[in-house]
């Protein structure tokens, strides 16, 4: 079975971003990937329940990386909040779990995931305050991917990712 690639929906133009847009990125890595059907898409923040278009939301804490991801009154490592101050954790969470049980259903490796968002950044994030700033971090998305095996890269490394996935497959 030939290897397949975890991809966020809004970078291949699907427009589920939360203003109902997408990021269409076009790549000659990644029309050799669709031609040879290897890109499974996906949108964690839909696939847990938000809506498209919906409030900006912004992580505000994170004190330790999970390696499975719950979130009751007794889990506070993680809160997101939208920019209404309404906490929208547990759709992100659920996101992020059913992301990794398509990846675990389809035996991928690898992630191609759009930076700076609080589901699939898997560099910088934005602090919290809702005002553009972005620091380092990864979205909850990435992080439970890649704390399970499966290496994620932003829509800027598709040449590293692309060098990852041939490594896979020799």
């Amino acid at each position: 079975m030939t290897a397949k690639i975890l991809f966020s929906a809004c970078l291949l133009g699907e427009k589920v971003r939360y203003d109902g847009q997408h990021k269409l990125i076009n790549s000659p890595v990644i029309q050799r990937w669709l031609a040879k059907d290897l890109i499974v898409t996906a949108c964690p923040e839909v696939i847990g329940g938000l809506s498209i278009p919906r409030t900006p939301a912004e992580i505000m804490q994170i004190k330790q990386p999970p390696s499975q991801l719950k979130n009751d009154n007794t889990d506070h490592r993680l809160v997101i909040m939208d920019k209404n101050k309404q906490d929208v954790t547990q759709a992100f969470v659920d996101g992020a779990n059913k992301t990794l049980a398509i990846c675990q259903l389809y035996q991928i490796k690898m992630a191609v995931m759009t930076d700076g968002s609080p589901s699939c950044a898997s560099s910088q994030i934005y602090d919290g305050s809702f005002t553009g700033k972005k620091i380092a971090g990864q979205g909850v998305t990435a992080q439970l991917l890649q704390n399970n095996g499966i290496t994620v890269f932003s829509q800027s490394q598709l040449a590293l990712a692309e060098k990852y996935y041939q490594s896979l497959n020799s």
